[in-house]
């Protein structure tokens, strides 16, 4: 699929030179660019739910079961 995105003349000028010293396109470097960063937010966005239990002084299983308790 094509789309349209507007680069600055520093971008395109980095993009060129890059793009002739490892022989591949600009639209090779910039799919890459773009995995890349959405590989990372993946990473970020499921990384960000670790570790939000820590901090409780109750156990999560007796928490639970407390909570189904009051049903």
């Amino acid at each position: 699929m094509r789309t349209l995105v507007d680069l600055g003349d520093s971008q395109m000028r980095a993009l060129d030179e890059l793009s002739k010293k490892e022989k591949r396109s600009r639209a090779s470097l910039i799919r890459q660019a773009i995995d890349d960063y959405l590989g990372k937010r993946r990473e970020k966005q499921s990384g960000d739910a670790f570790g939000l239990w820590g901090k409780r002084k109750i156990d999560g299983l007796a928490y639970q079961e407390k909570m189904r308790s009051e049903w």
